[in-house]
């Protein structure tokens, strides 16, 4: 199961009453990059979005202080056993993909999962899930370079190199490091709605969402005449939303012919234009959701859907919950 086919609705969380425990996990040859992902995503306090933010602790298979790639130390400061009181655990990587995992490591992987953790890998960390036997059976992802190494080791997971990160409710896995950012914020907006989410995105000025389905690499290079006029497409086709768009009108926005906006939309972003549109036409919605009163049916109207049946059958595919379970989970209410 997939970003884009999400766990059914009985397995996503509610809004936190408390604060959601997040446990980072460090080790030596720590991957820093991965590592200040997860700590940027859920270390830091954030009082100004009025919520019960994440509250975190580092723990790690080993002793004392860690020394990190490019000469950082970290040093945790709560034992690995930490990990069975964590609602989400965080795997930023991992040191070495050709040498199992710890033993006690896998051990404490398994047991939190068995206690209802979630667990999350970023870029290398799917082989400690991998290890603990946490993907046999499932669908799992890794940086495109690690992914015959992948392959190799773990026959029993179905490897798939072509998405940003693959959610099963219960464990998440993503791939190189710019897409554990995808993933965190997937999470984010799992937790805390689509709003929330984009207000952590903006000010780490990166794109809001990108599904899991979405390619990690292109080979074709796009050039950056043809990449602005894409862009320029995107842009007008997302002021737009509520009007019926096609391929025709965004390929006359670049003065492309349709075939070739075709190829260069897909290059650029990683997917074809009707599945950027519905993404789009989604992430409006749940804006929608959360921050107005407006009924379903003006909802489906303003995102450019056609019939209310149309709109509520492509939220519950790809977001999990009907509209209004969305709705009563993230709506912002004022006092």
């Amino acid at each position: 199961m997939n970003a884009l086919n999400p766990p059914h609705p009985a397995n996503v969380k509610t809004r936190p009453q408390r604060r959601h425990r997040v446990a980072i996990v460090a080790y030596n040859d720590l991957r820093t990059f991965e590592y200040s992902i997860a700590a940027e995503m859920f270390g830091l306090e954030r009082p100004s979005l009025g919520v019960a933010w994440y509250e975190s602790v580092v723990v790690s298979p080993d002793r004392g202080a860690l020394l990190g790639v490019g000469g950082m130390r970290v040093r945790p400061n709560a034992p690995l056993e930490a990990m069975l009181e964590a609602d989400t655990v965080v795997i930023p990587g991992w040191r070495d993909v050709e040498t199992p995992a710890p033993r006690k490591f896998c051990d404490a992987l398994s047991a939190a999962h068995a206690r209802g953790a979630r667990l999350l890998s970023i870029c290398s960390g799917s082989f400690a899930l991998a290890d603990a036997g946490l993907l046999n059976g499932r669908t799992a992802t890794t940086h495109w370079l690690f992914a015959e190494t992948f392959k190799r080791r773990f026959p029993k997971v179905e490897f798939s190199g072509d998405v940003l990160y693959v959610d099963h409710g219960d464990v998440i896995t993503s791939a190189g490091s710019a897409a554990g950012i995808d993933a965190c914020l997937h999470v984010i907006r799992k937790d805390y709605g689509a709003a929330v989410a984009n207000t952590i995105a903006k000010r780490m000025v990166v794109a809001p969402h990108r599904e899991g389905g979405q390619a990690q690499y292109v080979e074709t290079p796009v050039s950056a005449r043809e990449s602005r006029g894409v862009g320029v497409a995107m842009q007008w086709a997302g002021e737009r939303l509520h009007e019926p768009i096609g391929v025709p009108q965004m390929a006359a926005r670049c003065a492309m012919s349709a075939r070739t906006f075709l190829r260069r939309f897909h290059d650029a972003a990683g997917m074809p234009p009707h599945q950027w549109l519905q993404q789009a036409r989604l992430a409006r919605a749940r804006e929608l959701l959360e921050t107005t009163v407006l009924s379903h049916d003006q909802v489906a109207a303003e995102c450019g859907y056609e019939t209310l049946d149309a709109f509520r059958l492509a939220f519950r595919r790809v977001v999990g919950v009907a509209p209004g379970a969305y709705r009563a989970r993230f709506a912002q209410r004022t006092s």
